[in-house]
């Protein structure tokens, strides 16, 4: 038997802290709950003092790694919560999942993970140590699970959510390769046309005017451009070829500000053509993280707290903070998301729906599952009007080329005839 230490609070909201004996976390939980308490810390005593001793003795320095990939996390929290539903203890599940990983940052954070563990600390305060590969969302949640004696359910859910999310984020950047590559390839012709072709053709066409009335504007508007590419040695026509770049390092360089990632974000949300698939994956992805923490018990403040650092739209996260502001104040979930108009009627109303009956994480599931099937349709419909759209667009262009440089020919025919 192992003595637990653990803090918990009663009927009447008051902490308790105390010990109990338990043969594993899960049984010291469940003893705890059956005295009528809410644990909200249990960890094992004397961990800690054998943790550190082991550590003098064998010290693991610890370096810091990048970003993991959120494959990589999805599938390890999809193990883990495999091992968990299987019985075996925390610690040693995590010992063998480092030892399945392959060398890199996800294998050393995993063996940190389990070294805090073995000293004393519950699995969401290790993971909270490395935020670059657990973040707020998958801390909060495992926490959650951990109080509940349902962690291996709450990974579950957690590997659902981040392969929805991941699954919805690389359709829309599939979807944006075809056109991607199309502009650059078209951009890249054009530019070749005017600094290679064109200027060959100049001296030709200018002996074709009359002098008096001279090219027509067509053809001399194109002669001016590309005059001006090939001005100051060919420097133009260089930063031309390299303004896509500052563009977007411009509009990186925004977004390291609130107010600029503000400004793009409601940009994104007004743009003719995509603003509505925008609206659709903004708002799935936000109502997802929200029901996904509801639904594992996370409170509904700190719920809201999460989603808005995770939402990934300013617009949105300053909604939620409205939102936050007003539940504390005694209002609905409803009512500060209806004022906002940010979301259509129906969110407002599924919300509200939620709130009267209580299943607020239900009705926000449902929410995200249709815009995701919503956002789905229109990608594919996007798809197969951007191919056509595109064929026209390059066939204005190159026919505007062909003819500016025909129309002198035409021109001297017919003054022949």
């Amino acid at each position: 038997m192992t003595i637990f230490q653990y803090t918990a609070l009663d009927a009447k909201g008051n902490e308790v802290k105390a010990e109990i004996d338990a043969l594993s976390s899960k049984e010291a939980i469940s003893k705890i709950r059956s005295k009528g308490l809410f644990p909200t810390k249990v960890r094992a005593q004397g961990a800690a003092k054998k943790a550190k001793a082991e550590t003098a003795a064998a010290p693991r320095r610890r370096r810091s790694g990048g970003k993991v990939k959120t494959k990589q996390i999805t599938q390890f929290a999809r193990q883990l919560s495999t091992l968990q539903d299987a019985g075996l203890a925390i610690l040693r599940s995590l010992r063998i999942l480092e030892e399945q990983q392959k060398s890199g940052t996800l294998k050393r954070v995993i063996g940190y993970v389990a070294d805090d563990i073995e000293g004393g600390s519950t699995l969401s305060e290790a993971m909270a140590k490395h935020p670059k590969t657990f973040n707020r969302l998958f801390v909060n949640m495992v926490a959650a699970g951990e109080v509940g004696g349902v962690l291996d359910v709450i990974l579950a859910r957690v590997a659902d959510f981040m392969e929805k999310s991941e699954r919805l984020k690389s359709k829309i950047k599939g979807a944006m390769v075809y056109p991607v590559v199309v502009m650059t390839v078209a951009f890249l012709i054009v530019l070749g046309l005017m600094i290679f072709i064109i200027p060959t053709f100049s001296q030709v066409l200018t002996d074709m005017s009359d002098g008096k009335q001279g090219l027509p504007a067509l053809t001399q508007g194109l002669l001016n451009i590309s005059q001006w590419l090939l001005g100051n040695k060919g420097l133009n026509a260089g930063l031309v070829a390299i303004s896509p770049f500052f563009v977007i390092m411009f509009f990186k360089f925004l977004r390291r500000f609130r107010y600029g990632r503000y400004a793009l974000d409601w940009l994104k949300l007004h743009l003719p053509v995509v603003r509505r698939l925008v609206y659709l994956t903004t708002v799935a992805r936000w109502t997802r993280t929200l029901a996904t923490l509801i639904g594992a018990g996370v409170p509904i403040l700190e719920a809201i707290n999460i989603t808005r650092e995770t939402a990934d739209n300013e617009v949105y996260s300053a909604m939620l903070g409205k939102v936050h502001q007003a539940i504390r104040q005694g209002d609905t979930f409803a009512n500060p998301l209806r004022q906002s108009k940010t979301v259509d009627s129906i969110v407002v109303n599924m919300v509200d729906v939620g709130e009267e009956t209580g299943d607020l994480d239900k009705m926000l599931m449902k929410v995200a599952d249709n815009f995701d099937e919503e956002a789905d349709v229109m990608v594919g419909a996007m798809m197969s009007l951007l191919e056509p759209i595109m064929i026209v667009s390059l066939g204005l262009i190159v026919g505007t080329i062909v003819v500016a440089m025909f129309l002198p020919m035409v021109k001297v025919i017919q003054v022949l005839m």
